[in-house]
């Protein structure tokens, strides 16, 4: 099974960018699927999640109103917009199957730097 991230990069304050993470290796039918990031000193937190009929979303608070997460099968997507340095991070993503409390599934992380 691999999660592979792209999309990162360096933006402006205010800029945008947009997160691809394809996954492969076996059907994720059924799988939610999210986006978690760690900033630099920071803890991991759990930015954004979506379940497999993408009818159900999840976004925290600090992101609310400027991450919008969508997904199209196996790919799950992250448009970040009015991005700001605090959301300066690397960003995984990661699948677990239904609403299991804990994700197994990662990806390799790729690098967002927001420059004031």
């Amino acid at each position: 099974v691999q999660l592979q991230a792209s999309g990162g990069g360096v933006v402006q304050a205010g800029g945008s960018l947009r997160l691809s993470c394809a996954a492969s290796g076996r059907t994720f039918s059924g799988y939610t699927m999210g986006w978690f990031r760690r900033g630099p000193g920071k803890e991991r937190e759990s930015v954004a999640a979506i379940s497999w009929s993408g009818v159900r979303t999840y976004s925290a608070d600090s992101v609310k109103g400027r991450f919008t997460i969508s997904r199209d099968n196996a790919t799950v997507y992250l448009q970040m917009d009015s991005l700001k340095p605090e959301d300066t991070a690397v960003y995984y993503c990661a699948a677990k199957y239904g609403g299991l409390k804990e994700y197994y599934y990662w990806g390799q992380g790729t690098q967002v730097t927001v420059s004031s």
